[in-house]
């Protein structure tokens, strides 16, 4: 028996994410040691020293089942933020937070908007519970926010996906840009507007998106713990809602998503403002290092917003893999219909100049 056909056609029909393998697999394959991993926009510094002491004290308690409703962390984010606990959702992950939007808002004929190019999670979550995705062509990597919103209206749609910056192309949209869409778009079309990278914007780029959910109740704004305050190996993420969008999503979230460690990390990490200072002085230094070297090696970027760059190369994979073998780890993205391109993240001084040095070497290989 094909125990495959008892799922749903929609689910046989997924492609699996793939995630980036971790370095001591790689090591093992390739029988190599000293990998440098610059391929999950993880952040180079680590994690808060708070965070990493807020977590040895939580692992006092780890027989204990976690806080469901996770109320210290909802605390610490309304002091930061102002939003009252019941507008706060929490989640394993940002990820997390845009399932629950597709399993709470979404099903069977429905059908939910976002860009080419865009993170690989907004059709897997659509696909998975039998809606239908429409994704829209981008314009110079980017979204085209006019053409969503046509496609929005167009296709009926029920949501849609925004992410900013994005991922994998680091592109950015400007407030303005964003309040013009949300203003033109049906109240009755709820918006995700996925922020992962939100903290590593330049300060002259930033706006006050929490501040918009007056003015829109069907904004979600989803965040994550994940890059810029180090936490990716914790899985915690948030969105800010309607109190009425954020019900429906904790009625299909799990009732423990966020473990208790991973919720005392986040907690103090929020806390570290010199931390996140720190990770942004880096992350400008690296993206400048980066860039220079990727002009110095004659090879298109593009100008990214993010802790990444996405750079054109021609035959991505082959190149990622000789660059794997050599020693560093990027993230290939044809799966973004990008076969040409491969995404580098910012990593240390030292793991910035050891990712040129190889690409010089693997190009001079290639003429």
């Amino acid at each position: 028996m094909n125990y495959a056909e008892l799922a749903p056609p929609y689910i046989r029909a997924i492609a699996p994410y793939q995630p980036g393998k971790p370095i001591s697999e790689l090591e093992r394959e390739l029988g190599i040691s000293g990998i440098v991993k610059l391929a999950s926009n993880e952040n180079p510094l680590g994690c808060s020293p708070l965070a990493m002491k807020a977590m040895q004290e939580a692992l006092k308690t780890i027989a204990l089942y976690p806080d469901g409703n996770g109320f210290e962390l909802k605390e610490a984010l309304f002091k930061r933020y102002g939003v009252e606990h019941a507008r706060i959702v929490l989640g394993n992950g940002s990820n997390d937070m845009l399932e629950l939007a597709a399993r709470a808002f979404l099903t069977v004929g429905d059908k939910a908007v976002y860009s080419d190019h865009a993170f690989a999670v907004y059709p897997l979550a659509t696909q998975a519970v039998g809606a239908t995705g429409v994704s829209v062509p981008a314009i110079n990597f980017g979204h085209d926010l006019k053409a969503m919103l046509q496609a929005a209206v167009a296709q009926q749609a029920k949501l849609v996906f925004i992410a900013n910056p994005n991922n994998p192309t680091g592109t950015f949209l400007s407030a303005a840009a964003l309040l013009d869409f949300l203003r033109a778009l049906p109240a009755n079309i709820l918006v995700v507007l996925d922020e992962a990278y939100n903290e590593y914007l330049p300060h002259e780029n930033r706006y006050d998106s929490v501040a918009w959910l007056e003015e829109f109740p069907n904004l979600i704004v989803s965040r994550t713990f994940s890059k810029a305050y180090g936490l990716a190996g914790l899985r915690v993420g948030y969105a800010f809602a309607h109190a009425q969008v954020a019900d429906m999503l904790n009625r299909v979230r799990q009732p423990f998503n966020v473990n208790s460690v991973a919720q005392a990390a986040a907690v103090a990490a929020l806390q570290d403002e010199d931390f996140v200072r720190r990770t942004n002085e880096l992350n400008r230094r690296g993206m400048e290092q980066i860039t220079q070297g990727l002009r110095r090696l004659g090879l298109e970027y593009i100008p990214s917003y993010g802790n990444f760059v996405s750079f054109r190369i021609g035959d991505g994979t082959r190149m990622y893999r000789r660059l794997l073998e050599l020693g560093v780890i990027v993230r290939p993205i044809a799966g973004y219909d990008m076969p040409d391109h491969l995404r580098v993240s910012i990593g240390t001084e030292n793991e910035n100049e050891r990712f040129l040095s190889v690409l010089q070497q693997a190009l001079e290989e290639s003429k």
